[in-house]
């Protein structure tokens, strides 16, 4: 008897242990993909062939009133419209890997743009593919990979940091229409980059972070770009945002940065800069002359 509630105990024991390294081990590799509720079963067949789907893979339906919800405070309800097509697709890689995404027919929000509100979000160490079967802002797109990373990862990320990230990639792409996508992606990425350094205490230091970024990069900012991107990381700081952590999930769009800053367009942007510049100086001395 004694020999039998041994083992009784021991199996009591394994099958307390074994299924969390099991479910470990089960979600590195494996896809999950999330697909417009409004798409029809051919759009939904194509997006799945598109995207090398498994047969037996795991398929979540994003709804409308879902991407309303999330993104309804900063963007125009109008834009968001009132079907779901926008896809995704997320594989979880091993601990270390960075995010990786990929997209196709969104023309709006950048990959870079992803990957920074998604390492916000707190998603981490994953391959995301974007996509839809005809051009789409693709903004709806990031309730979907959230969704599916909670689901893969066995993580909540907490309503306030999910929101906070839409307005991230939604305050990006404004600003992209302004700026250029690649500065604007950029400008974030740096801003992120100095905040995990240097985290700001007070809106003051925000600010000192968000100038002096833009300055290194050579990107001429307003005073309304300059607010609000200090009132968007203001309200990231209030979140308790692992700076670092989002850090080391940007290195594709480090990458990104590095070989824009160093391309032909990257620095004809700067040298077009340092012309605007040097007549602005020119244009001082005269007034004095």
């Amino acid at each position: 008897m004694k020999k039998m509630n041994k083992w009784v105990i021991i199996t009591i024991l394994l099958c307390l242990l074994l299924p969390y390294k099991a479910f470990a081990d089960a979600a590195v590799g494996e896809m999950i993909v999330t697909l417009g509720e409004n798409l029809t079963n051919e759009q939904k067949n194509m997006i799945l062939s598109e995207m090398k789907a498994p047969n037996d893979v795991e398929v979540l339906t994003v709804t409308n009133a879902e991407e309303h919800e999330y993104l309804g405070d900063y963007i125009a309800s109008r834009l968001i419209g009132t079907k779901a097509i926008s896809s995704s697709a997320i594989t979880l890689e091993e601990k270390g890997t960075g995010l990786k995404l990929e997209s196709k027919n969104i023309n709006w929000v950048s990959d870079e743009m992803y990957i920074n509100a998604l390492a916000t979000a707190g998603v981490k160490d994953a391959t995301v593919y974007v996509t839809a079967p005809i051009p789409v802002s693709g903004t709806a797109a990031l309730t979907g990979v959230i969704k599916a990373y909670e689901i893969s990862a066995d993580k909540k990320i907490p309503e306030d940091v999910k929101q906070a990230a839409n307005e991230e990639m939604v305050k990006t792409a404004k600003l992209g229409d302004e700026i250029g996508t690649e500065e604007a992606s950029a400008l974030v990425t740096k801003i992120k980059e100095e905040m995990a350094a240097n985290p700001p205490a007070n809106t003051e230091e925000v600010r000192e972070v968000v100038e002096s970024s833009a300055k290194d990069l050579g990107i001429a900012l307003n005073e309304d770009q300059v607010q609000s991107l200090i009132d968007l990381f203001n309200k990231l700081k209030e979140l308790n945002i692992d700076w670092n952590a989002v850090g080391d999930q940007l290195t594709a769009a480090k990458d990104k940065l590095s070989n824009f800053l160093e391309s032909e367009e990257g620095q004809s942007f700067l040298d077009k800069l340092k012309e605007v510049f040097s007549s602005l100086i020119d244009a001082i001395k005269s007034l004095f002359s």
